[in-house]
């Protein structure tokens, strides 16, 4: 695909088309269940679905800069300006999806990092497009929450410690 082309695909997709893709039903019923899953656990969940890169990033793309790698920039971007990196025990988790280029990411803290590797999350990642490719993104975003949470459990159970702990980042996925 030209540049061109791509450009024009990026500019077309808005908010609009995200919403279309997680009408407010299904927005309400994912939130509940990332405040569900942090009940479980002592980690932070965070859902961010973008219709199109912003154009700073389309203008870097080139040969040496593929369109994964600017996906794969974008996501850790918001996984910062989420503040999904500033959770009190450094195991936030960014789902992160962009319709444009039907790409998933996930990014992990550096804390959750050091007990699942870059394999795991992949595989959540190949599930989660499985479900997409049909046009099912509530299922595979559900899916999504359902590993990540299974994760967290096992590396941080919520305890008596940490029952009391805030909800530190909102529930409700961000759309843009």
């Amino acid at each position: 695909m030209n540049k061109l082309t791509l450009l024009l695909k990026h500019l077309w997709l808005d908010v609009s088309d995200t919403q279309r893709a997680i009408p407010p039903d299904m927005l309400h019923r994912l939130a509940e269940r990332v405040g569900a899953s942090e009940q479980r656990h002592s980690g932070q969940i965070r859902i961010c679905v973008e219709s199109s890169l912003p154009m700073s990033y389309l203008w870097r793309l080139n040969a040496d800069t593929p369109m994964a790698e600017l996906v794969r920039q974008r996501a850790v971007t918001m996984f910062g300006k989420l503040r999904v990196w500033d959770t009190e025990h450094n195991n936030g988790v960014l789902v992160y999806v962009l319709l444009a280029e039907h790409a998933i990411e996930i990014v992990a803290d550096r804390g959750l990092r050091r007990h699942v590797d870059d394999n795991h999350w992949q595989t959540v990642v190949a599930h989660m497009a499985s479900s997409f490719r049909e046009a099912r993104y509530e299922d595979g975003l559900t899916q999504a929450l359902e590993e990540t949470s299974a994760v967290l459990v096992a590396h941080f159970p919520r305890t008596e410690a940490v029952q009391e702990q805030p909800n530190e980042l909102p529930d409700t996925p961000l759309l843009q």
